[in-house]
């Protein structure tokens, strides 16, 4: 038994080591897009739409604002298939499982490269459905990766945060790919190598996942995957028992409207004012993260005078910075699972405490918001080390506590379903970059600086969701005093 016990154990922290790995080095790539977009420029992708134009003083200067703009298409059709494809993604998650989930990310995943590596500057336009590809088949590794929280209970929290930040730290490896294309690695040699990684996904879908889902609570001596020929599906005992367990859980999961806790409908956990409050929270925010990183580009270009290697120099501090977004996440689990193990206030349930926790998080989160939006609306180049540093850190905490926060605040029954349905409307509010993107480029004359200022007022909109997130704890606990003093 003991022997069975350990066995588990070390198959559980190679899942978890894995799936980082998987989730640092592949999942959140399209991310790094502004690194790309630099070696995509010096290929001549989209280059025809480069134009000679008269400037000051009767000069001619070449007009690459066509060019900037098919490039800002291609993230913003990108960046919204990750997100709005999340909804039917989660209800094939749900409905078929982990195996079958990962097959099609990895079929997508692998087309997308291979796409990449056979695209040249003559047909730039397969730029469109290849990063759509990689965006939609990286989210789908995350997807079936966050489940492995499960595997250690209490470090639920901060297992998801760590993986949606390992998630935003991929974003680097086209930084890598930048910095091999500069060393003389091709641009098809990169793709092709991401390519046959593809037999690594494999491997771990196979022998280090289950074919369905990770329970939780998690059965005694729960085990998954290929094991010597023995199923992976759980005994009918352990079935029945943790059925009864979910059950009794969802008993105990907060009701966001009502000071009687039970079970909601997922039509009634649409409907609340929490989770309303949340999408615009995380749809705010999401907005100014794209607009910031398809904008990067044109911005740094701008800032420097054209100048390719202060660009280049930016565009690599950025994607550096970009590493860091996985030691930044857990931070933000930390915060969610603070109050574990500590003594509860009388009458307060453990999603109560959960839902508590959490306020700090939102909060923290939508100032990080604002300062970041501060420091990019500000046209001073040295400064933007600095919002490179607060960008990193807010994305990390954005995704990973939108994922914890939708885990405590609503039946678990109900994650899959809200997750994608929170991430694919806020895609369709993402959808705004581009036209922001074009009033740039056209009335505002390449000069962002008025739409950055009106981001950063935007985003105070995000410090609505903590307030009310704290005014709902404050009416439960005034409901647990009377109760308990009648």
């Amino acid at each position: 038994m003991s022997g069975l016990g350990n066995g588990l154990t070390v198959k559980r922290c190679l899942t978890f080591a894995t799936g980082l790995v998987e989730c640092l080095c592949f999942a959140g790539a399209v991310f790094g897009w502004a690194s790309l977009v630099f070696v995509l420029k010096t290929e001549g992708y989209f280059s025809s739409l480069c134009v000679n134009t008269t400037g000051v003083n009767a000069t001619q200067v070449l007009d690459c604002s066509g060019q900037d703009e098919q490039f800002s298409l291609v993230f913003t059709i990108a960046s919204f298939m990750n997100n709005f494809l999340t909804l039917p993604n989660g209800f094939l998650f749900d409905r078929f499982g982990t195996t079958v989930t990962r097959l099609l990310g990895t079929c997508l995943y692998t087309l997308g490269s291979l796409m990449l590596a056979l695209s040249t500057a003559a047909f730039s336009n397969l730029l469109f459905p290849a990063i759509s590809l990689l965006a939609v088949g990286g989210i789908l590794f995350l997807m079936t990766n966050m489940q492995v929280g499960n595997l250690f209970g209490a470090r639920r929290s901060t297992i998801i945060t760590l993986y949606n930040g390992a998630f935003d730290s991929s974003s680097a490896i086209f930084l890598v790919i930048k910095l091999l294309h500069e060393a003389g690695v091709s641009l098809r040699a990169s793709f092709l190598f991401l390519c046959a990684c593809s037999v690594l996904h494999l491997l771990r879908t196979f022998f280090l996942l289950p074919r369905k889902h990770i329970p939780y609570p998690l059965p005694d001596e729960y085990t998954y995957g290929i094991t010597c020929g023995k199923s992976n599906t759980p005994s009918l005992k352990q079935t029945k028992d943790n059925g009864n367990a979910q059950k009794t859980r969802g008993k105990m999961l907060l009701n966001t409207d009502d000071p009687v806790n039970q079970e909601k409908s997922f039509r009634e956990c649409l409907m609340s004012r929490l989770f309303v409050l949340h999408l615009l929270w995380l749809s705010v925010m999401q907005l100014r993260h794209y607009l910031f990183i398809g904008t990067l580009n044109p911005m740094l270009q701008r800032l420097t005078e054209g100048e390719p290697s202060l660009v280049s120099r930016y565009i690599n501090a950025f994607a550096i910075t970009q590493l860091c977004g996985v030691l930044c996440a857990p931070w933000n689990g930390l915060i969610f699972d603070r109050h574990k193990g500590k003594p509860r206030a009388a009458g307060e349930s453990e999603q109560d405490a959960d839902l508590h926790a959490s306020i700090l998080s939102l909060f923290l989160t939508a100032l990080q918001c604002v300062l970041f939006s501060v420091c990019a609306a500000t046209p001073y180049l040295p400064l933007q080390y600095l919002t490179f540093i607060l960008q990193v850190l807010n994305r990390s905490f954005l995704y990973g506590g939108n994922a914890a926060f939708l885990s405590v605040a609503f039946p678990s029954c109900h994650f899959g379903k809200l997750y994608g349905l929170v991430m694919a409307l806020s895609a369709v509010f993402s959808v705004l970059q581009y036209p922001f993107f074009a009033l740039v480029n056209g009335p505002l004359g390449g000069d962002p600086l008025y739409v950055n200022v009106g981001l950063a007022l935007l985003s105070l909109l995000a410090f609505i969701h903590p307030l009310s997130v704290f005014l709902h704890c404050r009416s439960l606990a005034s409901q647990r005093a009377i109760s308990a003093s009648s």
